[in-house]
């Protein structure tokens, strides 16, 4: 609840500048235009594409037995948390990505809205149902043909079979085409042998490996003939379904407490001589026969490996939502928090401010508070790419590689910011952030694990540089190094001179000789787009150049050269990234009808994308984008922006939903309002009354 209460008209003042200052919010500049947020509205946007679902899955998360119980020990949290599975089942959350020929309703844009909400509820009742439904019953589902799908595919959706998904291993995580467990077949027996031959290779960190799983999706090098075929996925049970205990051949042990999602029971497996049917693999993209010749649809062993992990980018789709849904909590938290709680006399002899009145309060949460609903936006955009390809309307190996690329953009940004958005807000609740009853804390931890499974950041980052990397040099297939040097000179050169915008922006500094004044330009979409979108392309064009000539070299040395471009490389990725959701951000403007909560969505886009540049401001420096008389008019009025914001910060969160079942912060449940007010009133019914002590203050100064 943000604080209401009247103020006498004597804190209202206007200053010469034209800037109005009020105690309650801080400066605002009165030449912009008022502003109101349909909030109502707002919300329902943010919701998406699958809003009725969302709506509907946040309504179940309410309920007490689906939340978290802080305290718990590891077993009675575990526990918990399968037992929550089955609550699941029972509401039939789980079904909606299954095909209608085993009870599941072919909607795989609204399944991962829906499994993104139960973060509210615990993030490790999210992941341990994505483990089972999403990893281990997706691997099925993608990888497996229809008769996988009807002898497995009903245990796993009933969780009559909770499995694990056997993938990574403790030698070999984010290079899954190096894993060193193998499926070798047997013609004689017509079984599959699998085995991991050193520490290195056993399967770990997987949930549901420690206790629950009676079986695993395992991946594994597929050789037959003496031939090794890539990484397949095959079906293997692990336990006794009577007695719980590992099958024959194979052993494991608990990873045990972690650092966070202690409600999934993560493990580590390794395998023996361990046979399977031949039948066990799933083949839907390489099969075996009988007397072991390998087939495949797709001949190339390297397109055929990546269009298999293709099919499992779900899990990277929702870590995206779940990490941006994560942000909105903790803002909400914090600005709720900060419209309430008052601390120092700055501009009263008797009141104290309200925290988000402060210019660094504002600037710790707004931008950020900016960057999470361009991530909506954005997130919104891959799950229509996601369920577009796997619906089978947009399926072509150009959709798959977008798909793949865009995931593989969105998800680094929202998992890091999701981190540094609740640390920020734990330090901005101070003492009361630090409690666990608040939240943040916990959602810090439990997100932790985020930015590196389904695919460590900077690696995925690498995959969308080289992904850029192969565009650009489609434009220049037959381009010397000397012709894409004098590109990207030439390139400079018209971007720095001669871009939209940004030379008349140059002259209105030196006309006008204020910052202040030089903000018409920056507020130009064209020119914001301008800057971020030459960004990328000019670094990307700057290594392809320094990597022209790599194909001539040996194998050592091209490495050693591609190396040494890495971290340029992931800072274009992560500047690719960055426009992505700045373009979505734009376009969702565009949808927008209300004229009020246009104008204020407007400020936020823009202070999203100068924020952006503000950011890396010395790259525009260095490279002739932006004086710097230029550059402190992005940060002049980043400030100016901020301050209009701050009067509509608490509409644009409770815009995102949240209720207090879902929040469970009591520091955001009005209590810290109620508090304030009981002191407020205290202390003016003691000026009221007389009977208030004078300060030693007051009487040194009328001694004086």
């Amino acid at each position: 609840m943000v604080d209401t209460a009247s103020k006498p008209a004597s804190d209202h003042v206007t200053r010469p500048d034209r800037t109005q200052y009020t105690a309650q919010t801080g400066p605002i500049d009165v030449d912009a235009p008022p502003a109101a947020v349909d909030v109502a509205a707002l919300g329902r946007k943010l919701m998406g594409t699958w809003a009725d679902i969302r709506v509907a899955a946040r309504e179940f998360a309410k309920n007490p037995a689906l939340q978290r119980i802080e305290g718990l020990s590891l077993d009675d949290h575990r526990a918990r948390v399968f037992g929550q599975l089955k609550l699941l089942v029972d509401n039939g959350q789980v079904h909606r990505a299954f095909p209608k020929s085993v009870g599941g309703r072919d909607d795989h844009g609204g399944n991962i809205a829906g499994f993104e909400e139960l973060v509210t509820a615990d993030p490790s009742l999210q992941i341990k149902s994505g483990v089972q439904w999403g990893l281990f019953g997706a691997a099925v589902l993608h990888l497996g043909t229809e008769r996988h799908h009807q002898k497995y595919l009903p245990g796993i959706m009933s969780l009559e079979v909770p499995g694990a998904f056997a993938m990574t291993e403790t030698g070999h995580g984010s290079d899954v085409a190096a894993i060193a467990t193998t499926a070798t077949y047997d013609p004689e027996t017509q079984e599959f042998v699998i085995d991991t031959p050193f520490r290195g290779a056993w399967k770990d960190y997987l949930g549901n490996a420690a206790k629950d799983g009676i079986a695993c999706t395992l991946f594994a090098q597929l050789i037959t003939n003496g031939v090794n075929h890539g990484v397949h996925c095959f079906y293997v049970p692990i336990r006794d379904t009577a007695t719980g205990e590992f099958l024959p051949g194979i052993g494991g042990e608990d990873d045990g407490l972690k650092g966070g999602l202690n409600g999934i029971d993560n493990g580590r497996l390794h395998f023996t001589d361990v046979r399977i049917p031949r039948e066990n693999l799933l083949n839907r993209y390489g099969d075996v026969a009988e007397d072991g010749t390998y087939s495949s649809s797709i001949a190339s062993p390297g397109r055929r490996f990546f269009t298999m992990l293709g099919t499992l980018v779900q899990g990277r789709v929702s870590l995206d939502g779940a990490a941006t849904l994560g942000s909105a909590m903790g803002l909400t938290i914090a600005i709720t928090y900060g419209n309430q709680r008052r601390q120092f006399t700055a501009g009263s002899d008797t009141d104290e401010e309200v925290l988000l009145d402060y210019q660094r309060h504002q600037r710790r949460l707004i931008p950020r508070l900016a960057t999470t609903y361009a991530q909506v936006f954005a997130h919104d955009k891959l799950l229509v790419k996601f369920d577009e390809v796997f619906s089978g309307k947009a399926d072509t190996d150009e959709d798959r590689q977008d798909l793949e690329t865009l995931a593989a953009a969105l998800k680094p940004l929202s998992t890091w910011h999701a981190l540094d958005t609740l640390q920020e807000t734990r330090e901005a609740c101070g003492g009361a952030g630090f409690l666990v009853e608040n939240r943040i804390t916990s959602l810090r931890a439990d997100l932790d694990v985020y930015v590196t499974f389904e695919g460590d950041n900077n690696v995925l980052l690498q995959l969308v540089a080289k992904r850029l990397l192969t565009d650009y040099s489609k434009k220049f297939a037959k381009a010397d190094a000397g012709a894409l040097a004098r590109y990207v000179v030439a390139q400079a050169a018209d971007r720095a001179y001669h871009g939209t915008g940004l030379r008349s922006l140059a002259q209105t500094v030196a006309d006008f000789g204020s910052t202040a004044r030089s903000v018409g330009q920056l507020r130009d979409p064209q020119t914001q787009r301008e800057l971020l979108t030459d960004r990328v392309e000019t670094m990307i064009a700057e290594v392809a150049t320094r990597l022209r000539n790599a194909n001539k070299l040996s194998k050592q040395k091209a490495a050693d050269l591609f190396n040494s471009q890495q971290n340029e490389l992931i800072e274009a990725a992560r500047a690719h990234g960055e426009l992505l959701q700045w373009e979505a951000f734009t376009e969702a403007l565009e949808t927008v009808q209300d004229a009020g909560t246009k104008q204020v969505l407007t400020w936020l886009r823009d202070l999203f994308g100068l924020g952006l540049i503000e950011k890396h401001v010395a790259w525009h420096i260095i490279h002739g984008r932006l004086s710097p008389q230029r550059a402190q008019a992005v940060s002049a009025y980043i400030d100016r922006l901020v301050a209009r914001l701050r009067p509509q910060a608490q509409s644009l969160v409770d815009a995102f939903g949240f209720e207090q079942e879902h929040l469970r912060a009591k520091i955001a449940s009005g209590a810290e309002a109620e508090r304030q007010a009981e002191a407020r009133e205290y202390y003016r019914e003691q000026r009221a009354s007389g009977t208030a002590p004078i300060d030693e203050k007051t009487l040194q100064k009328k001694s004086k």
